[in-house]
């Protein structure tokens, strides 16, 4: 049999765990040759669909999830149009609900796999090409003589005896980051999550964890992903993860889910200990309403998750990204923005706003006319009323998510928008008109051009904040030839016989400039003229002395 696979992804930034996952348990299998067709959603179906019939497979396998599904039907049809001999076998978090109607629409997909593929597409190889044996793969749905077959959830209950993805010739190791699956099921059982279907918790053992590290270092890795819903919801196993991280320190950087509710004095104790840079945490949010989170099913008092955010977030040596939901039953969008503004104080790295999408096989789904929801059929399934929000509200939402990301969480601009949004109950929603009134907010803008929107914005509405800009822009780098520094002086700027100097040391070789704050001081900026760096390594506090 030749299995070939298409590996699409939404840029060649990101990669699968599909393909070395499977391959691992079947790579000793006599009689399957292997092909691979790498893609993007970007790339034109027609040619990709091209490159598969040339490699004349006899079975074409391949993931779904909601950004990627679309363009794999479209591949997907062209090649069963090509080749109409060809098997087409389908899996991922696209099939976890009701299959029937999709096998029924796509007669182009034979069969699509629900839940954990591992043991079942090894089972599903022995048999591929007689569907009359296709009963005994648990989790295959498929028509045969015209009637449906539902051949239930897939569970891998051998979780920790599976070959590691890491072992396939097929696993990626020339993208930004890799993800470690160390954990598989959820104890939560959030309604819009497609873990929280009550998958039991199966864990790797610490020793396994550390083995497959030491590869991913040898292979010159960098940053890690680990891929456990909720990191800290066993404590001891928590501290004993974060000690095993901090031996790598220097040497690998680690992304993870915690929950912000579950972090007792231990674990906060090691959090508060580990070194700078090692971790980038992403606590789990959605909403800062105990009645959207009880409606939601989300176990975890918001006290605590409040309480355990706050710490978090006052960290200095840890990175903490926190999101936000829009459109979850009971969410309303005046909620949504003052959430915003209680993370902001909070100080949250990282503020994520997202729409929520009601995903195949989860509880939210499956309610949806229940709790007043209505949501497009079509991937990504994203909500687009509910009773508490409407379509509007929610394309508002959207923009916000926009403003956030451009704004808060770019870090040019993350202090002064931070200032904005506590200092002025009104930011929030007049920036966002403004910027959707000139047509700003859908457009891809640079840094700079960001930096000079928010200047322009200030000088007509929140004139004490223009001081603030452009210090934040000239900190960032950008040219000082520009609007935003207009007031900075550059030229044969001399330096005060005292200063009081707020970071860097100063040395004569340092090229100077000089904002003006009041009458008599200002702050002074010093740039390293031996090298290409646009961002000053020195600043001070004090007068202008002398201009030449």
């Amino acid at each position: 049999m030749k299995l070939l696979w298409i590996d699409l992804n939404c840029s060649y930034s990101h990669s699968s765990l599909a393909l070395p996952a499977l391959h691992a348990q079947l790579m000793h299998r006599n009689g399957i040759e292997w092909e691979v067709v790498r893609t993007t959603i970007g790339e034109h179906p027609g040619v990709v669909a091209s490159a598969i019939s040339m490699c004349h497979p006899d079975v074409v396998a391949a993931t779904a999830w909601l950004f990627t599904h679309e363009q794999l039907l479209h591949i997907v049809t062209r090649v069963k149009a090509l080749l109409p001999q060809v098997t087409v076998i389908l899996g991922g978090p696209e099939f976890l609900g009701d299959n029937e109607n999709y096998m029924r629409s796509y007669p182009e997909v034979n069969c699509v796999l629900r839940g954990e593929g591992e043991l079942s597409f090894s089972r599903w190889v022995d048999v591929w090409d007689t569907p009359s044996q296709w009963h005994i793969v648990e989790g295959l749905c498929y028509m045969y003589g015209g009637n449906y077959h539902d051949g239930g959830w897939a569970r891998n209950m051998q979780f920790d005896a599976m070959k590691a993805p890491e072992c396939s010739p097929f696993f990626v190791w020339n993208k930004p980051f890799v993800q470690l699956e160390t954990t598989r099921g959820c104890f939560n059982t959030c309604a819009f999550c497609v873990s929280g279907a009550g998958d039991p918790v199966r864990l790797l053992d610490v020793d396994t964890i550390r083995q497959r590290l030491d590869h991913i270092c040898e292979r010159g890795i960098r940053d890690v992903r680990i891929l456990d819903r909720t990191f800290n919801s066993n404590p001891s196993r928590a501290i004993a993860l974060l000690e095993l991280f901090e031996t790598y320190h220097s040497k690998l950087r680690f992304h993870l889910e915690i929950h912000p509710a579950l972090l007792p004095h231990a674990v906060r104790k090691v959090l508060a200990s580990l070194p700078r840079g090692l971790l980038h945490l992403e606590a789990g949010i959605q909403s800062l309403r105990q009645e959207v989170l009880d409606c939601s099913l989300r176990k975890g008092s918001l006290q605590q998750t409040l309480d355990g955010l706050r710490f978090l977030c006052s960290l200095p040596n840890v990175a903490t990204h926190a999101d936000l939901i829009a459109g979850l039953p009971q969410y309303t969008l005046k909620q949504l923005y003052e959430d915003i503004c209680t993370l902001v104080g909070y100080s949250v790295d990282e503020l994520q706003i997202e729409s929520l999408k009601l995903l195949p096989g989860t509880v939210m789904r499956h309610r949806a006319e229940e709790w007043g929801i209505r949501y497009s059929p079509l991937p990504p399934y994203e909500v687009l009323h509910t009773d508490s929000i409407d379509s509007v509200e929610l394309q508002e939402a959207r923009r916000l998510s926009r403003l956030i990301d451009a704004y808060y969480n770019t870090p040019a601009w993350q202090q002064i928008t931070r200032r904005l949004i506590l200092g002025e109950d009104t930011f929030l929603h007049h920036f966002l008109g403004y910027l959707t009134e000139h047509n700003y907010i859908d457009q891809p803008m640079s840094l700079e051009r960001r930096g000079e929107i928010l200047y322009q914005y200030c000088c007509d509405n929140y004139s004490q904040y223009v001081t603030d800009v452009t210090v934040a822009w000239v900190e960032a780098g950008m040219s000082l030839k520009k609007r935003p520094a207009e007031k900075v002086r550059t030229k044969r700027m001399k330096p005060p016989v005292k200063w009081e100097i707020i970071y860097g040391e100063y040395v004569p070789s340092l090229r100077l400039c000089f904002l003006p704050i009041d009458a008599d001081h200002g702050l002074w900026f010093g740039y390293d003229t031996t090298s290409q760096c646009p961002t000053p390594i020195f600043k001070a506090w004090g007068k202008q002395e002398s201009v030449g």
